[in-house]
């Protein structure tokens, strides 16, 4: 019977789509068929990706919209500098060219909220693949990408995350990796409260291992987590994990840190690269993307004291050097 009903279903569906082929415009359905009809159709089943620009070649790891221009967007690429377009796509501006910067590799992009007009870059790529290419610190813009000057942190190398308060551009924050070869100190996360005339170094956890990505609470602007990193990356090696590597968590605007690493759901084992996110609909959910053993997505609904596992999928954490991001 089960079987019946089921084939009947089917026949149902491809009289409709006879019918609708054939240009009938009345067909008996049985009360089933109609309320199939009567659900919305998904609003996402037409998109189909496609690229957008700039046709240059080459990789990117930074890319940032203006909340409050639904078409400007800001491209930074890997030994190309930034691109910026105001229509969406369609056309596409090197507005670092004869700036400092110049054609530099970005390794992050952050347009302030509250206004549009300040841009922050941070040079060096985080995903340090075998010939990634470092960077000299972080670069501003207040007239929206027209000119730039450097504002410090040029012993940092590599810059993976740029967070700007959503209410004040002077705060901002830089998640910095630091040397990928050797060990230095100019790594972890740095906070300016004056638009980047001074920075101080909030976050540290050694010499080797340096912070890669960072998120910020939409409702909280305090409440930011960060992952730190213990990776080298040599011309013939590449080191991912160590005792160094974890997840941390501050609510007082980094003044000071909690690691949640080890909470209850996390990976036991050695930890490597971490993605984190919170939810800009639900700050008490936050997604991390763990490189471990017993590593995959996990997900947390009370900002992060306990977490469960949500995927082991190895396609989301192979390559976990490069790939290790979330959103």
């Amino acid at each position: 019977m089960q079987t019946f009903w089921h084939c009947s279903q089917r026949l149902g569906l491809i009289a409709l789509c006879v019918a609708a082929w054939l240009g009938i415009t009345t067909l008996t359905t049985s009360p089933s068929s109609q309320a199939q009809q009567a659900q919305p159709a998904n609003p996402l089943s037409g998109l189909r990706w496609r690229n957008i620009g700039p046709f240059r070649g080459g990789r990117s790891v930074a890319v940032a919209g203006v909340t409050s221009q639904p078409n400007v967007y800001y491209f930074g690429s890997v030994g190309g500098g930034v691109y910026k377009t105001t229509d969406g796509g369609d056309n596409w501006t090197p507005v670092s060219d004869g700036q400092p910067f110049g054609t530099g590799t970005v390794g992050a992009i952050a347009v302030s909220e509250s206004d549009p007009n300040v841009v922050y870059v941070g040079m060096g790529e985080a995903c340090i693949r075998g010939n990634y290419s470092h960077g000299d610190g972080v670069y501003k813009s207040t007239d929206a990408g027209k000119t730039w000057k450097r504002v410090g942190l040029e012993d940092t190398r590599i810059v993976g995350k740029i967070k700007i308060h959503p209410k004040n551009p002077d705060i901002v924050y830089v998640a910095a990796l630091g040397h990928a070869a050797g060990t230095n100190d100019d790594r972890g996360v740095f906070k300016s409260t004056d638009g980047g005339k001074s920075w101080k170094k909030v976050l540290f956890k050694s010499n080797k291992a340096g912070a890669v990505d960072l998120s910020m609470d939409p409702s909280n602007p305090n409440v930011i987590y960060a992952s730190i990193w213990e990776a080298k990356r040599t011309p013939y090696s590449m080191e991912s994990g160590g005792p160094d590597s974890g997840l941390w968590k501050t609510t007082d605007g980094g003044d000071n840190w909690t690691d949640i690493s080890r909470n209850q759901g996390l990976p036991r084992g050695t930890l490597g690269k971490i993605g984190v996110a919170v939810s800009p609909v639900n700050p008490e959910r936050v997604y991390a993307c763990v490189e471990a053993e017993d590593g995959g997505v996990f997900s947390s609904n009370d900002a992060g004291r306990t977490w469960t596992k949500v995927s082991t999928d190895r396609n989301l954490r192979q390559r976990a050097w490069y790939y290790t991001h979330i959103y």
